[in-house]
C-alpha cells in the first residue's frame, strides 16, 4: 500500500524524484513502470503498471452509450501515459499532463493505497482546506459512509 503525503520539487525538465520509501516497492510491484493519467480534480494519478491494467479493463467494459462512461474513458484512458523510473528513481512527467494539472515546481505526492495522486502544492492546500471546511457541518461523509468505523 502506498500512503503518506510528500512535498516534492519537480526539476527543470519536469522530473519527479520519488521518495526512497516507495522506490523498492515500485520496483517489486512493477519493475518501475507506471501509468500516469489525469483526474477530474485537476491532479495526476500515478498507477503501478499492473494496477493500471486492472483499472483499464474495468473502464473499457463500461457501456459505450453512457455519456458519463465515455467521458471517463476519454479522460483516463485517453491521457494515460506509460512512464518508467530512471536510474535515479525519477519519473519524467509529459508536458501535456503537467499542463493539465498546472504542475510547476512545488508538488504534493499523496499515497492512496494502490496509486498516487500528484498535485500542484498550492492547489492541494486550497482544496484540502475547502474539504476540511465542508466537514464543519457534519455532513462530509456520504450516505452509507457514516457507518464506517476507522
Amino acid at each position: 500500500m502506498y500512503r503518506g503525503v510528500n512535498t516534492l520539487t519537480l526539476d527543470d525538465k519536469g522530473r519527479l524524484t520519488l521518495p526512497s520509501r516507495y522506490r523498492q516497492r515500485l520496483q517489486e510491484d512493477c519493475q518501475g513502470q507506471v501509468v500516469v493519467t489525469v483526474d477530474r480534480d485537476l491532479c495526476l494519478l500515478i498507477y503501478p503498471f499492473g494496477e493500471w491494467e486492472e483499472i483499464e479493463r474495468k473502464l473499457v467494459k463500461l457501456p459505450s452509450l453512457n455519456p458519463q462512461a465515455r467521458q471517463l474513458q476519454r479522460l483516463l484512458i485517453g491521457h494515460a501515459t506509460e512512464v518508467e523510473l530512471d536510474s535515479h528513481s525519477r519519473l519524467l512527467l509529459p508536458p501535456p499532463l503537467r499542463e493539465f494539472a498546472k504542475l510547476d515546481r512545488q508538488v504534493v505526492l499523496i499515497g492512496q493505497g494502490n496509486k498516487f495522486e500528484l498535485w500542484d502544492e498550492s492547489l492541494w492546500n486550497t482544496r484540502r482546506q475547502a474539504w476540511l471546511a465542508e466537514g464543519d457541518d457534519g455532513q462530509w461523509l456520504a450516505d452509507g459512509l457514516d457507518k464506517l468505523s476507522l
